[in-house]
């Protein structure tokens, strides 16, 4: 249930060649306290509730459960979300023997690509491709519920 992620600001498209899946998302904030974020999630036709906990003082780990719900109840449990949906699509990219998972954001954080990859362990290394920027793993204005918050298009 602990969850050790690391993210970066990607530099091109080139991610779109080597994706192996994309899917379209759409989120909302139940809750967006630091302490205990609850999110809704759409992910094509499935839905998710997720919750998690505050992140550790390097940004690097949180706690994390989640829980499949049907598409139906993330529907109607999206409407009761505060302000600011987050729309995006979600493409995965196999990279070495890790999983990036690259967000393309749309709508308010149009022009925002943001590039996560998941750790067993904090000082896991991993293959970097060549799209992959600076890293901005506990930079709480790139967590998406902040984007719901202030969207990148309020940043310029």
């Amino acid at each position: 249930m602990i969850e050790i992620e690391r993210k970066f600001l990607v530099t091109s498209n080139a991610f779109k060649d080597q994706a192996f899946k994309s899917t379209r998302i759409v989120q909302g904030f139940l809750n967006r306290d630091p302490e205990r974020t609850v999110r809704v999630r759409l992910k094509g036709n499935k839905g998710i509730l997720t919750v998690k906990g505050q992140s550790s003082n390097n940004g690097l780990s949180r706690l994390e459960w989640e829980k499949d719900i049907e598409k139906q109840e993330a529907e109607s449990l999206l409407k009761l979300c505060e302000k600011g949906i987050i729309k995006k699509i979600r493409h995965e990219i196999e990279v070495g023997n890790h999983i990036f998972e690259v967000d393309e954001f749309f709508g308010d954080n149009q022009g925002l690509v943001i590039a996560e990859i998941e750790l067993q362990h904090e000082n896991e290394t991993f293959e970097k491709p060549i799209w992959l920027g600076k890293e901005v793993t506990g930079h709480i204005k790139y967590y998406n519920s902040q984007l719901s918050k202030q969207p990148y298009i309020s940043w310029k």
